[in-house]
């Protein structure tokens, strides 16, 4: 996957403009408030129409503006394409090669792209919620049938979250708890083993990057932590039942609590460096280091189930690591179209193959 051409038109604060880049390492050059990540945003958006800053489509359109659209020629699944979004006010457009599109999630089957900003280190900072929303995006990435399992899940979870609160108005309802419970199981258990095997996959894909980002000086790990007593070996009717075990032992407490205490809702991941919870033992450059090991370990496994090299998204990546992790990034991702934004000028000038975009108030030239 390459992107060939990036055409810009009233999309933040960038002046209207074509961005071509190089097949290799692209690096986007420029002070704090300039415009550097906006580009990172805008590629973004032909992953399916959604920015990863914003909610509302609305702030993507440049200030006293109606709409803003955003163009693209890129070289996927063995030719070239091209793809084109508008927005304006309440309203989103998209066109693929050409042909209108009902939605924009039809770019999801076309382009393909990882990104990290420095919110991804919330997946070490905070709590389990961010690192299950990083597995389950992904996994729903990789196939629809994931979504809908998660889905159903979700849904099953809410309406037995209802039927607790009822209970203590009405406890003659206690007695239907089992039958949720089997549907529960049944979504959960499948979710779980969904989220083992892609945990396998980018378990050792991730501590493979991470070797090579600390020079071979730290291990990466990760492990599922699971609220039900299982195995990575379980199969689903094996985990199936632990779940539906742990459901039944815990009904009266549930009930007292009114919500479910138990399921991959409340499941973690945790990730080690060198044996030790990176929150709670790990540098921020080693914070940094891991979440960005996992997001290329997503790469990879998006490469092999897809058979393409999806294009990789490095938003302010390179401040608080050390110059030879800054060296691994800028040199040694091989085979795959990267961007990269940066501030300090040591960063572009560490670039040994590439080219390199300089943004100020908005303008976009390159070097």
């Amino acid at each position: 996957m390459k992107v060939q051409r990036l055409g810009l038109k009233n999309f933040r604060n960038l002046a209207d403009c074509d961005i071509t880049p190089c097949e290799g390492v692209n690096v986007i050059y420029g002070e704090n408030a300039q415009g550097k990540t906006n580009i990172i945003e805008a590629l973004w958006l032909f992953c399916g129409g959604h920015s990863f800053r914003t909610a509302r489509d609305s702030e993507v359109i440049q200030w006293n503006r109606d709409f803003a659209r955003l163009e693209m020629q890129f070289f996927g699944q063995g030719r070239e394409q091209t793809a084109a979004l508008t927005f304006s006010r309440g309203k989103k457009a998209v066109s693929i090669n050409g042909v209108e599109k009902p939605s924009a999630s039809a770019l999801i089957e076309k382009f393909c792209a990882v990104a990290f900003s420095p919110e991804h280190l919330n997946l070490i900072k905070r709590g389990p919620g961010e690192r299950r929303r990083f597995i389950d995006s992904a996994i729903c990435r990789e196939k629809l049938q994931n979504a809908v399992i998660l889905s159903k899940y979700n849904r099953m979870l809410s309406q037995r979250n209802a039927l607790l609160k009822d209970i203590s108005r009405r406890p003659d309802l206690a007695d239907t708890l089992e039958i949720w419970d089997r549907q529960l199981v049944s979504y959960g258990s499948a979710l779980i083993r969904k989220r083992l095997d892609y945990m396998e996959m980018l378990a050792e894909k991730a501590a493979a990057f991470h070797s090579g980002i600390s020079g071979g000086r730290e291990a990466l790990s990760i492990r599922y932590l699971a609220t039900e007593d299982i195995s990575p070996q379980d199969d689903v009717k094996e985990i199936g039942r632990r779940f539906a075990a742990k459901c039944e032992r815990g009904r009266k407490n549930d009930i007292h609590l009114g919500v479910t205490m138990t399921g991959p809702h409340r499941d973690d991941i945790e990730i080690l460096i060198n044996g030790k919870n990176a929150r709670s033992y790990a540098s921020q450059g080693q914070q940094r280091s891991a979440v960005l090991s996992l997001k290329l370990a997503e790469a990879a496994v998006l490469k092999e189930r897809m058979g393409e090299e999806p294009v990789i998204l490095l938003d302010d990546v390179l401040s608080e690591l050390d110059n030879s992790r800054q060296d691994f990034l800028l040199n040694e991702l091989k085979g795959c179209q990267v961007f990269i934004t940066c501030c300090e000028q040591s960063n572009k000038e560490q670039l040994r193959e590439g080219r390199i975009f300089n943004v100020s108030r908005g303008v976009i030239s390159t070097e």
